[in-house]
């Protein structure tokens, strides 16, 4: 599991036989069942993940009770309600596991002692919050000034793996529209 996490970060930064040592001894392995919350809204956030095996989201209820989903997380990728879990707020959002996923885990203070004691890990984890707010900000502006149909053709030309391994809803609303417009967008696009 440690592979895939190292494989990712080298992607960034060359880590040494010290930095691994450090990031064995501070993250733990987990595994989770799909349709899990393991993060609650308006908790403070705990750990941060590194999913190495399954999918992830983010989502609040909104005022309706209904689901909102923030943000999409595959293999390889970081999830938690971010801002929430640097400044130590209660969340926003839950961080759910949508299928069984295989979880690499670091509490916020062990991510301190790692960036602390590694300044690669002090450079990857600005190179991570650097990603996260953009991507926030893309999805921002996609849902401002892309039509439904439009968002979902990006999601198919940048993000096919999440379309094959998340449910519809999901995927809508991540989307920002109803399950049933998506269905008419992709019966459309297959005409």
């Amino acid at each position: 599991m440690f592979d895939s996490l190292f494989q990712e970060i080298s992607k960034t930064i060359l880590l040494d036989i010290n930095d691994k040592t450090l990031c064995k001894q501070f993250f733990e392995t987990v595994s989770v069942n799909r349709n899990t919350i393991i993060e609650d809204q308006e908790k403070i956030p705990t750990f941060l993940y590194f999913i190495d095996t399954g999918f992830m989201r983010l989502f609040y209820y909104d005022e309706n009770g209904d689901e909102v989903t923030t943000y999409l997380c595959s293999p390889g990728g970081f999830i938690a309600s971010f801002l929430n879990l640097i400044n130590q707020n209660p969340a926003i959002e839950n961080v759910e596991c949508i299928t069984d996923c295989q979880l690499l885990k670091i509490s916020r203070q062990n991510l301190i002692s790692l960036i602390d004691k590694s300044e690669n890990f002090k450079k990857f984890s600005l190179v991570i919050f650097e990603k996260v707010m953009a991507l926030s900000q893309i999805r921002a502006n996609d849902l401002a000034t892309l039509t439904a149909e439009l968002r979902y053709k990006k999601m198919i030309a940048e993000q096919p793996h999440l379309l094959q391994n998340i449910p519809i809803q999901y995927i809508a609303s991540f989307l920002g529209i109803k399950a049933q417009s998506l269905s008419r967008i992709r019966r459309q696009i297959i005409l």
